[in-house]
């Protein structure tokens, strides 16, 4: 039973809401010091919502590709997966701690080249508008129908 969802939870090289751009070499050290299921898969970055945990991260050439799994018989990973499912969301954004960057002046972009990630969430509103869901595996959707079943009785 799989309960899973791909997306980019970042993308490189575009400036995000908060002026920041976060560059491919970014994540490097984070994901060699860490597993995939060492950070956290969050609701709206809260930190007492998990909802599942994140089973594969990779860099590619256009930015952080991530491969998560719902804990679907939770309520809140449940209605995650129905409002992935029915395409009301479909937002990713990450949690970190920047260990480097780069700023010319005070207000200007700020590059980013090293980041601790700690966490990656499912989002209504990403500070990145590209970082999305691409697609919800096929099987998620009769486990959803199954999950709901199982509550109403």
């Amino acid at each position: 039973m799989n309960d899973v969802f791909a997306g980019y939870a970042c993308i490189f090289n575009e400036v995000d809401l908060g002026n920041d751009v976060i560059l491919p070499v970014a994540f490097e050290a984070s994901l060699r010091e860490k597993m995939p299921h060492n950070i956290s898969m969050l609701w709206q970055h809260d930190p007492n919502q998990p909802i599942g945990r994140w089973e594969e991260m990779r860099i590619d050439k256009k930015g952080l590709y991530v491969v998560g799994r719902l804990s679907i018989d939770t309520r809140q990973a449940h209605d995650v997966a129905v409002m992935i499912a029915d395409q009301v969301i479909d937002g990713l954004s990450i949690g970190f701690k920047t260990r480097r960057a780069v700023q010319k002046a005070r207000k200007s972009t700020r590059y980013i080249q090293d980041v601790d990630l700690w966490e990656i969430s499912v989002v209504t509103f990403p500070m990145q508008p590209n970082a999305r869901i691409l697609q919800p595996k096929p099987e998620i959707n009769q486990r959803i129908a199954e999950a709901a079943a199982a509550m109403r009785a």
